[in-house]
C-alpha cells in the first residue's frame, strides 16, 4: 500500500478519511472509469465566492475545493510512482459533511508556508466582497431628499448594511471591490465618502444611529478571533474615525475596538501607521483628542456610574495609549508633522502620581505592568520636569546615604561635606577650575552641590550656587570665548566652526546641562 493510501490528507476531516479508505480497495480491483464520474473541479475563485454565504452550503464548497486540489495534486505525484491511485468514487459524501466550524475557516487563512511540502495547498483569495450600489453621489443625494420628505428608510438601510460586517464595510468604502491594495502607501478606501458618511450620521435620528453602534458590535464580537486580511484592517481604519465614540456612552463599544487594535501583529500595526499618515489634519487631529479624551475620562469620570468598575476594565488606558503610539509614529514620519508634537500631550497626567508611574516603569519597564512612562510623547514637559527634578532627589540622597555607609563600615568618622558636591573655584580661572572640580570629583556628581568662592567668606545656601551657574553660562556663550556662535535667524546659539583642540569644555557644558 503506498504511502498516500495509508495517510489521508490532514486537512480532511474523519469522514473524508473513511471515504478515503473505503475508495483504496475498489482502485485495486482495476476500476478505472470510477474517475470519470467525478464532479469536476471547483476553482479556486469560485470557492471563495461561495464562501461568503453565511449556510453551511458556502462554506463547504470552498472546503471541497481545497480537497479537491490535495485530491489532484497527490494522483499526479503517483502517477510518477505507483500504478495506484487515491480517488474519492463516492463525492457526495463530501458535500453532505456538516458545516465546517470557525476554527477551521480561520486555519484555512492562515499562509501554508507553514505546512510541510506534502500538506501545502494554495493560498485561497480573498473573499468577494458585497457590492454597494450606493456610490458617494447617490447617498448625498438620499440624504437632501430626506429634508423635503422626512422619510429616513432608504438612509436607514444604506447605514444597517454597511455597518453589518467587515466586509459590508469594505464593499461600501472600497475604491475599487475587486483590487486588493495591499500597500502601505494606498488603504484603497474611498476618504471622502467615508467622511461624508460619519458626517451625516451625527444629524440622522437616534434608531440609526443604534443601528450603526449595533452593527459595530456585531462585526468586533465576529472578528474577534483569526489572522486578520488587509480588509480586516481597512475595517478597523474606518470604524477608528467614528465620530460617535465622541459620547461617553459609546465608550464600552470603542475600548473593545481599541483592544482589537492594539492586539493586532507588528505587520498590521505597519500598515496602519502609513494609512494614518494619509488622513488629513483635521481629521488626524480629531483621533487625537478623542483617544486623548477617553484616556482623560477613564482616569477621573465625571459620572463614574458611567464606567465598569476600574478593575474589571484595566485594559481600556492600555489598549488606547497603543493607539495613540501608533497615531504618534504616523505623525514623526510626515515632514512637516500633521500636528505639533505638544498636541498629544495629556495634561490630565498632571494630576496623578507620575511618581508611582516612573517607578513601576523602572520596576518592570516596558512589560506587562502599565506605565505612561513606556509612551513620553503624552506627558507634558511640565510633569517630565517633575519627574526629572524628583528623581535626581532621590539619587543624590541615595547617593549621599551610601557615602555615609561606607564611612561607617569603615570606622572612619562621617563629615557633611561628604554629602555634597564641593567644589571650589577662583574668579578669575572659573572654567578651567569648575572643569578640573568635576573632572577629579566624577563619583560626586550625582550629589547636591555647593560651591565655594577662594578668598570669599560665605556659606552656600544656594545663592552662591546660582551665582556660579551665571557666570559660567556667560562667559562659555560669550562670542569672545569661541565655543558657540550665535544665529539671530533661529535665535539659537551652536557649536562655533573654529577649530577647537581642547573638547573637555564641551564636556562640561554637557555635565552642566
Amino acid at each position: 500500500m503506498s504511502e498516500a493510501e495509508r495517510v489521508p490528507s490532514p486537512a480532511a476531516p474523519p469522514a473524508v478519511a473513511a471515504a478515503a479508505a473505503a475508495a483504496a480497495p475498489e482502485e485495486k480491483k482495476g476500476k478505472e472509469p470510477e474517475r470519470e464520474k467525478l464532479p469536476p473541479i471547483v476553482s479556486a475563485g469560485a470557492g471563495a465566492t461561495a464562501g461568503l454565504d453565511r449556510g453551511s452550503k458556502g462554506q463547504i464548497s470552498t472546503f471541497s475545493s481545497f480537497v479537491s486540489t490535495v485530491n489532484q495534486k497527490k494522483e499526479a505525484a503517483e502517477n510518477r510512482s505507483s500504478p495506484t491511485h487515491l480517488v474519492f468514487p463516492n463525492i457526495k459524501n463530501v458535500r453532505d459533511l456538516p458545516p465546517i466550524c470557525l476554527d477551521v475557516r480561520q486555519k484555512q487563512r492562515i499562509s501554508v508556508d507553514a505546512g510541510s511540502s506534502e500538506t501545502k495547498a494554495p493560498v485561497l483569495p480573498e473573499p468577494v466582497l458585497p457590492v454597494q450600489p450606493k456610490t458617494m453621489k447617490d447617498f448625498l443625494e438620499d440624504v437632501e431628499k430626506v429634508k423635503s420628505s422626512g422619510d429616513w428608510k432608504t438612509v436607514h438601510d444604506f447605514y444597517l448594511t454597511t455597518f453589518d460586517s467587515f466586509p459590508e464595510l469594505n464593499g461600501a468604502f472600497k475604491k475599487d471591490a475587486s483590487a486588493s491594495f495591499n500597500t502601505i502607501e494606498d488603504s484603497g478606501i474611498n476618504a471622502k465618502f467615508v467622511n461624508a458618511v460619519y458626517d451625516a450620521l451625527l444629524n440622522t435620528p437616534q434608531d440609526i444611529q443604534k443601528t450603526v453602534l449595533k452593527g459595530i458590535i456585531n462585526s468586533l464580537l465576529r472578528e474577534w478571533k483569526g489572522p486578520r486580511t488587509k480588509d480586516d484592517l481597512r475595517a478597523y481604519f474606518i470604524l477608528l474615525q467614528n465620530p460617535q465614540f465622541n459620547n461617553t456612552s459609546t465608550y464600552v463599544i470603542y475600548a473593545h475596538l481599541l483592544r482589537q487594535i492594539a492586539t493586532l501583529v507588528e505587520a498590521d500595526h505597519h500598515f496602519l501607521v502609513h494609512w494614518f499618515k494619509k488622513l488629513s489634519q483635521k481629521r488626524f487631529k480629531q483621533l487625537v483628542e478623542r483617544l486623548l479624551q477617553f484616556i482623560s475620562l477613564r482616569l477621573f469620570p465625571a459620572k463614574p456610574e458611567e464606567f465598569p468598575p476600574i478593575s474589571k476594565c484595566s485594559w481600556w488606558i492600555p489598549s488606547a495609549s497603543k493607539v495613540l503610539a501608533l497615531l504618534n509614529s504616523a505623525n514623526s514620519l510626515v515632514h512637516p508633522t500633521l500636528i505639533p508634537y505638544t498636541d498629544f500631550y495629556n495634561s490630565t497626567l498632571d494630576h496623578i502620581d507620575l511618581m508611582e508611574e516612573y517607578h513601576t516603569w523602572q520596576s518592570f519597564g516596558n512589560s506587562h505592568r502599565f506605565s505612561f512612562c513606556q509612551y513620553p510623547f503624552v506627558i507634558s514637559i511640565a510633569a517630565k520636569k517633575i519627574i526629572i527634578q524628583r528623581d535626581s532627589e532621590q539619587q543624590m540622597i541615595s547617593i549621599a546615604r551610601q557615602s555615609l555607609v561606607d564611612k561607617v563600615s569603615r570606622r572612619q568618622r562621617p563629615d557633611m561635606n561628604m554629602l555634597f558636591l564641593n567644589m571650589k573655584v577662583r574668579r578669575t580661572h572659573l572654567v578651567s577650575d569648575s572643569l578640573d572640580e568635576l573632572t577629579r570629583k566624577r563619583a560626586d556628581l550625582k550629589k547636591k552641590l555647593k560651591v565655594t568662592f577662594v578668598g570669599e567668606a560665605g556659606l552656600d545656601m544656594g545663592g552662591l550656587t546660582k551665582e556660579w551657574f551665571l557666570l559660567l553660562i556667560r562667559q562659555i556663550f560669550h562670542p569672545d570665548y569661541g565655543m558657540f556662535t550665535y544665529h539671530k535667524d533661529s535665535y539659537c546659539h551652536w557649536f562655533s566652526s573654529f577649530k577647537c583642540d581642547n573638547y573637555s569644555e564641551f564636556r562640561l557644558v554637557g555635565i552642566y546641562a
